[in-house]
């Protein structure tokens, strides 16, 4: 995701109701998330939807990844031969 660019995509919720469509468009082509205040503080973010499907996807990654090291931290998980021989078999089936 591409990072805020603070003079153009802060904007006061009364501004965005009124261009609504605007910054819809400006989300789209920029790739930039949008954040929207309300007196003054932060309340909302308007992302594009493929920079959310890309945020979600490296976050289940993130997910998966911690829970490896859990795993393995307990004392879990196999070496890569043992999961190489077991994926092999699997895919003979």
């Amino acid at each position: 995701m591409r990072r805020i660019n603070l003079e153009q995509d802060i904007k006061p919720l009364s501004e965005f109701r009124a261009g609504t469509s605007n910054f819809i468009r400006q989300v789209n082509e920029t790739h930039r998330p949008l954040l929207i205040t309300q007196r003054g503080k932060g309340v909302a973010v308007l992302l594009d939807v493929s920079e959310y499907e890309s945020m979600r996807e490296k976050l289940e990654i993130l997910e998966d990844i911690y829970l490896a090291e859990s795993q393995l931290g307990a004392g879990g998980g196999i070496d890569s031969e043992t999961a190489k021989s077991k994926l092999l078999e699997r895919l003979k089936t």
